[in-house]
């Protein structure tokens, strides 16, 4: 049954590829895919568990090898991903204009095609949770698998907002051009000096919006071209990592892209100014390999091959880290089988890659079964209302937050942060991101 259906959803990405019109930028949607692609390698790869008699224990490759702060530079892609969101925003809401589409009926199905799949994940481990608590599982387990499970969702409650935005940031761009992009980059700036150098440091969080927004505006000024001389991709990738090494050398801002265990400080929680300066190095490299990309992707099997990712590329992001969690915590039932060797010790390496390929292997069902969610049927009648998708919008981002800031267990009757759940399930029901079977009228 596999079998046949992996066959068809390849015949169905042939049929697909064959009819993409000659005006889609193809680079969009393999940066898209590519950069799920490298945050879920890098995951894996920096996952360090390991057992011994004493203990288990749930160990990071940036805390013992600080030679791997440096790999971060390559494997933290987020920007990118923002970046092209913002193109595909923008593409996306200038052809509502043109057919005539308003705002709640460009929201809806924005929302519904990013936030549907979360859906199945939290459910999933609040029956996991659950069931956990019930068994005598010592909390310990659920707290940390729950938590690295669930960090991939702090992207979705963020993009969700820079969603509801992207309309409106769009016709400022319009209006204001590039003071678009200068005013939430110097917002973010300013914010990340009050973080380091004022009394007010909880003003930086506020960089989780003027950041990742900033680097949204980027898409639009790829998708407008306004940058055609030659000299721009080279100056934005020259500048943006030479900004990053002054920063992470001279200033306060770690090296590391990504958060370091045991470190105080971090990157990316909140967003500091080397990932903005990452984002321009990003965005000049996107450029110069632009039309490279373009012409690469013209041929057919490579083509399908990209849609056929991007038909499953959010289940796969969304559900890496439980695939992880799943396989470490059964080697750790187990006796800690696969997982006796120290980081860093003779023979880590091979068996480590090995774990990686068990995870790759483990993810496959997960995507099997949850990737429809990535495609939701058309919604039957009008949209919801503006206003009741953004009240939705911003409940289920502020539930996705919390869960990936502390996991889902809690020390109650239940086990799990049932009031936390219930933001994302209620906002999912304002979004009305399923939809209940209606009563059929009965003729007289």
């Amino acid at each position: 049954m596999a079998k046949k259906n992996t066959a068809s959803a390849w015949q169905k990405a042939l049929e697909i590829a064959d009819q993409t019109p000659a005006s889609r930028k193809r680079a969009v949607d393999v940066l898209r895919a590519l950069s799920i692609l490298v945050v879920v390698f890098g995951h894996w790869l920096m996952a360090s568990p390991w057992s011994d008699a004493e203990s288990d224990h749930m160990d990071h490759i940036l805390a013992w090898a600080p030679w791997s702060h440096w790999l971060t530079w390559g494997l933290q892609v987020m920007p990118i991903f923002f970046f092209v969101g913002g193109y595909s925003n923008g593409i996306t809401w200038d052809a509502a204009k043109r057919d005539g589409l308003g705002y709640g009926s460009w929201l809806h199905a924005r929302l519904r095609r990013l936030l549907s799949p979360v859906l199945a994940l939290l459910l999933f481990w609040a029956v996991l949770g659950t069931a956990s608590h019930f068994a005598g599982v010592p909390q310990i387990y659920l707290q940390v698998g729950s938590q690295v499970a669930l960090i991939p969702v702090w992207f979705l409650a963020v993009y969700a907002i820079l969603v509801m935005l992207a309309p409106l940031m769009r016709e400022a761009w319009r209006r204001w051009g590039v003071t678009t992009l200068a005013l939430p980059m110097a917002l973010a700036i300013v914010g990340d000096l009050l973080y380091f150098w004022s009394p007010w440091p909880g003003l930086g969080w506020a960089n989780y919006l003027c950041l990742w927004l900033s680097v949204h505006q980027l898409g639009f000024l790829w998708l407008d071209q306004r940058l055609r001389a030659k000299f721009w991709p080279a100056l934005f990738f020259a500048g943006g990592y030479l900004a990053l090494f002054l920063l992470t050398e001279y200033g306060p801002w770690p090296r590391s892209l990504v958060g370091v265990p045991g470190e105080a400080i971090s990157n990316s929680t909140p967003p500091h100014l080397p990932l903005l300066a990452l984002a321009l190095g990003q965005f000049g490299l996107v450029l110069a390999l632009e039309k490279s990309l373009e012409r690469i992707l013209q041929r057919r099997a490579l083509w399908a091959v990209v849609v056929l990712l991007g038909s499953m590329i959010m289940t796969v992001f969304l559900w890496h880290s439980t695939a992880m969690m799943l396989m470490t915590g059964l080697a750790m039932y187990f006796d800690g089988i696969g997982l006796h060797l120290r980081p860093g010790e003779s023979g880590y390496w091979p068996l480590h890659l090995a774990w990686i390929v068990v995870f790759l292997v483990a993810v496959i069902p997960f995507v099997l079964l949850f990737s429809r969610f990535e495609r939701p049927r058309p919604h039957q009648g009008p949209p919801p209302a503006a206003g009741r998708q953004i009240f939705g919008a911003i409940m289920m981002a502020s539930g996705l937050a919390l869960l990936a800031l502390d996991g889902i267990d809690a020390d109650n009757a239940l086990g799990i942060r049932w009031p936390v759940l219930l933001l994302p399930v209620a906002g999912a029901w304002l979004l009305q991101l399923w939809d209940l079977p209606r009563r059929r009228k009965v003729q007289s």
